[in-house]
């Protein structure tokens, strides 16, 4: 008798055409305090739309990325790795950092297509609740991911002061042999 009711369960869910929650991605939410705020799954082509374009093209115009790390960092194969980006519209580490991460990951010729952005709110919680899976406690925070395991994060600001060589360091530790 279980075995049926499971595999009616199964067919109904065939029927209605999905079981899986599904993911509202681009939401734009307004709130009295900070305007228009991203939430959610985002495209990067959402932070270069109004009004969050002025803040990020600031910035990724304005950032120098330093030239000698950003050549160790072509040695390495950061197209391997997942990027997961927490972000806060709202946020002023976010308008500094995420400008400058999407700069340096283009100049890398990074596939952002593949990485995953999510915006949060002032609470630091998303619709689908991505941030506790990841123990999201400030923004931005940049998690580097191969092969399904967490090798490294940012978290609000870079240690070293720049990106690019915090990026770096998480790479040494992955495969410390390739930087001897």
């Amino acid at each position: 008798m279980k075995k049926i009711s499971v595999l009616l369960g199964l067919l109904a869910c065939m029927l209605v055409g999905s079981c899986a929650e599904r993911v509202i991605v681009n939401r734009e939410v307004e709130s009295k305090r900070d305007g228009k705020m991203l939430l959610g799954t985002q495209t990067l082509d959402q932070f270069r739309k109004e009004p969050y374009k002025t803040w990020f093209d600031e910035e990724y115009n304005r950032y120098q990325i330093n030239q000698a790390t950003l050549a160790e960092l072509k040695r390495e194969k950061l197209n391997s790795y997942i990027v997961i980006v927490f972000v806060g519209t709202w946020c002023e580490d976010s308008h500094r950092e995420f400008p400058r991460l999407i700069k340096i990951l283009e100049t890398l010729k990074y596939t952002t297509g593949k990485m995953q952005i999510i915006a949060v709110n002032r609470k630091k919680e998303s619709p689908s609740g991505e941030e506790g899976l990841y123990n999201i406690s400030k923004v931005p925070t940049i998690i580097v991911k191969r092969y399904g395991k967490e090798i490294g994060r940012i978290t609000e600001m870079p240690e070293t002061g720049f990106l690019e060589k915090d990026l770096l360091n998480i790479l040494k530790r992955d495969h410390p042999s390739l930087f001897k």
